[in-house]
């Protein structure tokens, strides 16, 4: 079970990165981000780090990848793409099936992980020498938010500085003499 757990994983992983370089359409590339994360978090919960999947899920699948299509789309996506119209005609049953294979697959990683986390205890009693999970957590909190805080805090200012810059130079300048509301209404309208 381990090792289809962790081909299926693999598998998800490798088809994302592969899309991710592949992809001509920038918000198809991110929606491979997206499946090469999850395929990670698959491999967190293979791996009992139950803590570590949840956030590889939220902050990188969730708020990352959002920062990413927030960027994507103010830079704009040029040709607009029809929703009635399917490019590959299998496409919404193969998603379906495609839907229903992670959940099984994260559902088998954690009756996986059930069955070994009863045979040898939960790791944060044998992390701690079986002091609890109280120790734990405060470990990981003393470490977090003083040695490391500045780390965080600087990565943080540099996401701010990419997504500032990048509205600056999407940015399209104002047509001359005319008012706000007035480029709007011909930016909406598609007149020159």
């Amino acid at each position: 079970m381990q090792l289809f757990v962790f081909i299926c994983a693999a598998a998800m992983i490798l088809g994302g990165a592969v899309g991710v370089i592949l992809r001509s359409h920038p918000v198809h590339a991110a929606l491979s981000l997206i499946l090469t994360l999850f395929g990670v978090a698959v491999l967190f919960v293979a791996q009992n780090a139950h803590f570590l999947a949840a956030v590889q899920v939220i902050v990188y699948a969730g708020a990352i990848v959002v920062l990413f299509l927030f960027v994507i789309m103010l830079l704009g996506v040029d040709k607009a793409d029809s929703l009635r119209i399917d490019p590959v005609k299998v496409q919404r049953p193969l998603a379906a099936v495609v839907g229903v294979g992670l959940m099984g697959l994260i559902g088998a990683a954690i009756v996986q992980g059930r069955s070994t986390l009863a045979q040898r205890g939960t790791g944060i009693d044998t992390a701690s020498g079986g002091a609890g999970r109280d120790s734990n957590i405060r470990q990981l909190a003393t470490d977090l938010f003083s040695n490391h805080v500045f780390a965080f805090e600087i990565t943080s200012v540099l996401l701010v500085i990419a997504v500032v810059g990048t509205v600056l130079l999407a940015r399209r300048p104002r047509s001359s003499g005319a008012s706000d509301g007035e480029s709007v209404i011909r930016q909406n309208s598609g007149a020159k």
